[in-house]
């Protein structure tokens, strides 16, 4: 649909290109043997299970830098996987969010519909829960800021940590069907597939996807606010505005933005949430007589 046209051109530069848009086929059979079987070595860091060719059990190793091949994720394993609370609602709003700026989580129907379109396919890509998808969890909200403001962030580490957490936490669901099955056909080409009894039917993103994302439902009406790209969504050259510290969700230069000084008056009532994955800002220890005052709002100050 044309309203969501004009984020494709940033869609298709991501880093996050073939998570995103790879449809690879899926048989049932591989996956549950896989999960059914994964165990999880914590001191060598990897996931051993196997899979069953010709009748016979042979062992795959998953691996966090195999996620990061497989899915031709860019980044190093010295990326950051959390950014400071503050500068992603900071992002956000950026973004034109116009939900309860404390929530832990955001709803995708509180953006306009190219970001609406942009956030549902990060969240159906990524997440490692089964539906869900109308709700940004913190790690996929530090992934569209990462995304939006080019910066460097370790998608594989996430994948990888909550597959762990599927085998610990001894639920072992099938999640990430479609990572697995690259995965597996990375490790053995040649795995027999019956795509008569056994591939397995993934709902991808069609034009009725599109027709309920272009809608809002009473209780959460279209956003009224415009609100223009930015980052590396406008500019494919855009570098990342604080890539050391992470507390600046605009440069110098935007921070001369009218909207620049509505975001900072909205983060004034912002609080930190209970949360796992955002990043804890340093505070200052507290005076004597005085307020304690955190570092991060020395960033306000320098961008008036």
């Amino acid at each position: 649909m044309t309203v969501f046209k004009e984020i494709l051109p940033f869609m298709k530069r991501l880093p996050i290109q073939k998570a995103l848009t790879n449809q690879h086929r899926v048989f049932r059979s591989h996956v549950a043997h896989f999960w059914k079987n994964a165990k999880y070595d914590d001191v060598n860091d990897v996931i051993n299970s196997i899979v069953s060719i010709d009748g016979a059990d042979k062992e795959i190793i998953i691996t966090e830098r195999l996620v990061r091949e497989v899915l031709d994720f860019l980044n190093d394993e010295n990326s950051p996987t959390g950014f400071p609370e503050r500068m992603v609602k900071g992002c956000m709003l950026r973004m034109g969010y116009n939900g309860l700026l404390n929530n832990a989580n955001y709803l995708k129907a509180c953006f306009t519909k190219p970001y609406k379109f942009f956030i549902h396919s990060v969240i159906h890509a990524l997440s490692h829960r089964k539906g869900g998808y109308d709700v940004m969890k913190d790690y996929q909200m530090c992934m569209v800021t990462a995304l939006v403001l080019n910066k460097k962030y370790i998608f594989s580490r996430i994948a990888f940590h909550y597959m762990k957490d599927n085998i610990t936490l001894g639920s072992k669901s099938w999640m990430y069907l479609r990572f697995m099955q690259m995965m597996l056909d990375h490790a053995y080409p040649n795995l027999v597939k019956d795509e008569e009894n056994d591939l397995m039917m993934l709902n991808h993103m069609d034009n009725e996807t599109l027709i309920r994302l272009s809608k809002y439902q009473k209780n959460w009406p279209e956003p009224k606010n415009k609100t223009e790209f930015f980052g590396f969504i406008k500019d494919e050259t855009y570098e990342d505005p604080d890539p050391v510290n992470h507390l600046k969700w605009r440069n110098d230069a935007e921070m001369k933005e009218k909207s620049a000084a509505l975001e900072l008056t909205k983060l004034e009532d912002f609080s930190e949430t209970r949360n796992e994955w955002f990043t804890k800002v340093e505070k200052e220890k507290k005076k004597r007589g005085g307020k304690r005052t955190p570092e991060v709002q020395a960033e306000e100050g320098s961008s008036s």
